[in-house]
């Protein structure tokens, strides 16, 4: 009788561009989750059919400065698996850090803590992962390599 050995999965790794679109897209789960939770709030409903969300006025602006604050992160899905690596790099490292603050507000003035601090802290170690890829994104010689060649024959 011959006993099985056992098959070791085998733990490819994962490009960071994966890692930092499928990061954009938890962070924007998680926000989009948040707010829809909201909703079961006491009080919310009422607040916004009174025409009011937080301390701000429903109103077109409202809503065109909402979509814009969110789109910035959703276009970092598509951005951060199609840009140029550098640029990517630079990209992610700034909107997050954006992000970071605007997440944080996000928390004031709410009267269910442990929810939207639950919420505000998985966004923001999001973020931090976001932060921390983008800021160690892997080099290799060979792509300095590869820009020399480019600008030598470039100066030709």
């Amino acid at each position: 009788m011959s006993t099985r050995q056992p098959l070791t999965l085998d733990d490819q790794p994962i490009p960071v561009r994966v890692k930092l679109a499928a990061a954009w897209t938890s962070f924007m789960f998680l926000y989009a989750y948040v707010d829809i939770l909201n909703f079961y709030t006491p009080g919310v409903i009422e607040e916004i059919l009174d025409g009011r969300v937080f301390e701000f006025d429903l109103s077109q602006t409202f809503s065109v400065s909402a979509l814009v604050l969110m789109a910035v992160p959703i276009l970092m899905v598509v951005l951060s698996t199609t840009l140029p690596a550098r640029t990517t790099r630079v990209a992610n490292l700034v909107v997050a850090s954006l992000y970071v603050p605007v997440t944080a507000f996000n928390v004031t003035g709410e009267s269910w803590l442990i929810f939207y601090g639950l919420g505000v802290v998985l966004e923001l170690m999001v973020l931090a992962f976001i932060l921390r890829s983008a800021w160690t994104w892997p080099r290799s010689a060979s792509s300095v390599t590869t820009a020399s060649k480019q600008e030598t024959v470039r100066a030709r």
